[in-house]
Parts: structure tokens; sequence; C-alpha cells
């Protein structure tokens, strides 16, 4: 109920940039550009966790991609997730290029919020954005689908505060695939998605539970909207 009276809100109501704070406009064109996706970069957190497959983040986490992000995470305008979703499709088409994926079928695999984390803010943002990001990549020519399939297995404290080792402890096994999980991406690039990388925790785990549940998975990819605390950066 929430997210629906949320995205009629924030289509009917008069607002500022949620980038900027320009009048009237939900995002202005310089913010809407700073979300264009053009030009990925490779983004890898110091030190690397284990396992953290290549990453390809649209943007650095601040400034306007931080507020944009804020705004839709924490603060309800769901309109935004399309910005955010064509931010996130330059990320995975920077990945594809470098991995060589040619004509083959895309399914992008969103890290899940916690349940408590859904009910609080009415919507998953990063299934939301990926959404976005795949009709984004489907316009674009490129066979991409959004495959759900995995979820948390047990309860995770919440990681902000928490440093990079304690991040990978409390996140260790926490994720998995869901029944029939390994069917649904069977064949295609698998690309883990999420709105921002900080230690790479996160993702590391999801890449864990995709691979134990796909031993002969070939392409593993992860592609944010945006990257803090990266080692490198390497425009593509």
């Amino acid at each position: 109920m929430r997210g629906w009276r949320q995205e009629l809100a924030g289509l009917v109501l008069p607002v500022d940039c949620a980038g900027c704070g320009a009048a009237r406009v939900l995002l202005c064109a310089g913010c809407r550009e700073a979300l264009s996706g053009a030009g990925a970069v490779r983004a890898r957190p110091s030190p690397p966790p284990a396992g953290l497959p290549a990453v390809h983040a649209a943007a650095a986490y601040d400034g306007v991609v931080r507020a944009v992000l804020l705004a839709h995470k924490e603060r309800g305008a769901l309109p935004l997730a399309g910005a955010l979703g064509a931010a996130l499709a330059g990320a995975v088409r920077g990945s594809l290029a470098e991995a060589g994926a040619g004509e083959r079928e895309v399914a992008l695999v969103p890290v899940p919020s916690a349940p408590r984390q859904v009910r609080a803010r009415g919507h998953d943002p990063a299934r939301r954005i990926a959404l976005a990001a795949a009709g984004q990549l489907r316009r674009a020519g490129v066979a991409a689908r959004v495959a759900p399939v995995l979820r948390l297995r047990r309860a995770v404290a919440d990681q902000a505060g928490l440093g990079a080792g304690q991040r990978r402890e409390n996140l260790a096994g926490a994720l998995g695939v869901c029944r029939d999980g390994a069917r649904l991406v069977e064949g295609a690039v698998i690309v883990l998605v999420d709105d921002v990388i900080t230690t790479g925790a996160t993702l590391a785990e999801a890449a864990r539970a995709v691979r134990a549940a796909n031993p002969g998975q070939g392409t593993l990819r992860a592609a944010v909207v945006a990257a803090t605390r990266t080692e490198q950066k390497t425009r593509e």
C-alpha cells in the first residue's frame, strides 16, 4: 500500500530536484546526465574480499549520485528508479563489454534487502532499480531480464558502521539461491546488481551463493549504480 502511494505522490506533487535541489523538477538535466551510465568504470574495494567478481560502477558515491540514491532508497522517491536504472544499465553494459559476453542472454540478479527493510521502506530498492535497468537494456537490444533468485537464509545485523571484516562475518553464509533458482539463470550471463558497493562483502557473499548453486557457472559479473572507497577505477 505504502509503495504505490509514494509513487503517486512523487508523480503529482511539486518536487525539487533530488540531486541538486533545483525547483519543481524531479531530476534536472545536469543531475540526469550524472546518472546517464555513460563511461562505466571498474570498481575495486581495498582490500577486495575473497570471491568478489569483477564489478563495474556507473559513478562515484558522492554528491548528486549519493543524494539521488538516498532519496530513492530511504525517502521513497520511487520515480527516480528510471534514472538510477539508466545508470545501472550503463554499468552492466561496461561489464558485458569487458567480459566479451556477445549476444548471450543476461540475467540481472539483485541483492535482496532484508524483509524488515522492505517493510520499513515500502519497496526493495535494488530490485526496483534492476527492473528499470533491464528495461533500458532491452530497449538497447540486450536480452536482459531480472532474476530475483537470491534469498536471505538468516537474519543479519545492520551493516551501517561495520568495518570490512565485520561485514564479511555478518554476511557469511547469509544468502542462498531459492528453489529452482539455478534453473532460472541457467545458460545466461549472470550479473549481480546492487545500488552501492562499499567493502564488497555483500556482492562477494552473493557470488558465493550463486556459485554454490551453479557449480558450472561460467561468466559471473557484478554492476552497481555507485562505488565508494575504491582502490582503483579505470574508465572503459
